[in-house]
């Protein structure tokens, strides 16, 4: 994802995340123009009170102009209170929206995207780029409406004052304009590299805190804290760039304001000297003015906000746009039966990494595995053990051949309806942050306490489960942290467990366990494979024993295919291998 091209993100865009709250912001834009016609009505009232002093009449007109500057200042502030509500109350519910939708769209995206793109951007596009167009979809977008509607109206009501006068004070407009089409493109541009470079950043924090006990045990924590250093570093002197445009701008937007106030007082005092325009006139023409000018200005603001925005977002709509050809179009065309009988062929497959495609992992591999089957893995590393069990849960596809279970090819399959057909047990499971009963839930949301209960008592959970105060909702940590090695072992098997899988995929599940803890899993392992077609990858020699038969990888295709005995008779790769690791082949 780092590399994708990034397509420039129409404004419009950005505002029709907004449609859905159509309804409040349009009450809020009642409130605005509200509140913005009682701003452009009080300077009348202020032009009515000047002439009355002047001219020393009656003082029920001053009375009476006063009042109307208090009804007038009342209800702005009201109808402000709740555009300013409204609007913000819509921006939550608006960037709530947006995150779960982003959200949503990185878990369905393809596992090779994941390969491609680094955690630390992902949560940076889900944090900091949805903060953006937030304001973009709320606060400024309220601010904008407000700002024209002042512009428009006191535009209007200076040429209803003074045409000439008007001529006069628009002068700078031209120049407004043009420093925003020059200044425009570069805040969004600089916007964007901003947006990246506080991405990376978050990549650094999020593999240093994750890997925080490799970083402590090669003290290399100022290593880490500099590597970080370096790229906020980065994204400062970016962000200064795009400091030093916007404040060009709105220098020279601001000049030409008060420039234009100087032009008013000018040209309008002599006018005055004329007799060509009352005291009170010229008064509210400057309040106008001034209105007018601090609407041009703060829309210069909003605009570069609005780049700043079009910048930023690009990477949240390129999540929003991206789908992949596994889990972007499931097009299911063959019906997955509601229990499938676990016969596994992959014919003549081929297959390499979309981040290596130039490195092939498997070339024309061929197995068959039957219902019910107990098959080892083994091969050298690198030799695609754990490849095939990534293809047979439709991970990814293969370049060339086909994967079938029950005859049918999975690609044909609805992804999500064929995993709940898999089980896998990982060499270091991953659990979630909450409950051991949720962790072990997970593969059946529906399932009971009881049935929990009995899915830990078979995977010999219970007993250390138990044995915690909280019991089931003690809480295990961040992947499962709070547990051992076994104990995480076994509560990953009691979720399998529950999850009732007809096929089977144990990938190194006791590779990493001291002999007392591989002696509890693998009596639980034995007891989840019955029954099921069951895919080992393994190197203990004690796992590989169990199997009904051994297929042995090498180059990406099956070298050689029988029973742990066979195999040693061949004196083939299989023994070789067996040797390395024990030094000679053990007894049976």
């Amino acid at each position: 994802m780092a590399d994708s091209p990034r397509s420039r993100v129409p404004l419009s865009r950005i505002l029709a995340l907004a449609r859905p709250e159509v309804p409040t912001l349009a009450l809020a834009t009642v409130a605005l123009l509200i509140g913005s016609g009682m701003s452009l009505a009080y300077p009348q009232a202020l032009r009515i009170l000047v002439d009355a002093v002047l001219e020393q009449s009656d003082p029920s007109g001053l009375d009476g102009a006063a009042a109307v500057l208090l009804v007038l200042f009342f209800v702005q502030a009201v109808f402000t209170a709740l555009r300013a509500w409204l609007f913000t109350q819509a921006g939550e519910r608006i960037v709530a929206r947006l995150r779960t939708q982003v959200f949503s769209r990185i878990l369905k995206q393809d596992i090779a995207f994941f390969d491609a793109t680094r955690t630390g951007e992902l949560t940076s596009r889900l944090a900091s780029d949805t903060s953006v167009l937030q304001n973009t979809v709320s606060v400024n977008l309220s601010m904008a409406l407000r700002y024209i509607v002042g512009a428009i109206g006191g535009v209007a009501l200076l040429l209803w004052t003074s045409p000439t006068l008007t001529g006069v004070a628009l002068l700078v407009v031209p120049v407004v304009a043009a420093g925003a089409a020059l200044l425009g493109r570069r805040i969004q541009k600089l916007s964007a590299e901003v947006q990246d470079a506080l991405a990376r950043s978050n990549e650094v924090a999020e593999e240093a805190i994750g890997g925080v006990r490799t970083v402590r045990s090669f003290a290399a924590e100022q290593a880490e804290i500099k590597r970080y250093g370096d790229q906020v570093e980065s994204s400062y002197q970016l962000a200064a760039k795009r400091a030093f445009a916007i404040g060009t701008f709105n220098g020279v937007a601001g000049f030409a304001g008060y420039a234009a106030v100087a032009l008013v007082v000018w040209y309008g005092g002599r006018l005055v000297l004329a007799d060509q325009m009352s005291v009170g006139d010229l008064t509210a023409f400057l309040l106008y003015t001034l209105m007018v000018a601090f609407s041009l200005g703060a829309m210069v603001g909003l605009y570069s906000d609005f780049m700043r925005a079009t910048g930023a977002s690009a990477r949240v709509f390129d999540l929003l746009d991206q789908t992949g050809p596994i889990e972007g179009t499931p097009r299911a065309t063959v019906a997955t039966p509601e229990r499938m009988r676990g016969d596994v062929v992959l014919d003549g497959v081929a297959f390499a990494y979309p981040t290596r495609p130039d490195a092939p992992v498997l070339t024309g591999l061929d197995l068959h595995i039957e219902p019910g089957e107990v098959v080892a893995l083994v091969g050298p590393s690198g030799a695609g053990k754990s490849t095939i069990a990534a293809l047979l849960a439709r991970m990814y596809d293969p370049q060339h051949g086909a994967v079938r279970i029950d005859g049918a090819p999975i690609a044909e399959l609805d992804p999500s309806a064929l995993r709940r057909q898999i089980g896998l047990v990982a060499q270091e499971p991953i659990l979630f942050a909450t409950s051991i009963a949720d962790n072990i839930r997970y593969g059946r949301p529906t399932a009971t306490d009881d049935e929990v209960r009995a899915a830990a008592v078979a995977a010999n959970a219970d007993g250390f489960v138990s044995a915690f105060p909280d019991g089931y909702q003690t809480r295990v940590g961040e992947r499962g942290v709070r547990l051992s090695g076994g104990q995480k072992q076994r509560v990953a098997i009691a979720r399998a467990l529950l999850k009732d899988p007809p096929i089977l995929v144990l990938d190194e599940a006791t590779s990493a366990l001291d002999a007392e803890s591989e002696h509890l899993v693998q009596e639980a392992l034995e007891r989840l494979m019955q029954g099921r077609t069951t895919l080992i990858i393994a190197h203990r020699l004690s796992t590989v024993r169990a199997a009904d038969r051994v297929v042995v990888l090498d180059g990406g295709k099956v070298a050689e295919s029988g029973t742990h005995d066979d195999l040693i008779q061949r004196r083939g790769l299989y023994r070789r291998l067996v040797e390395r690791q024990f030094g000679e082949v053990p007894a049976a």
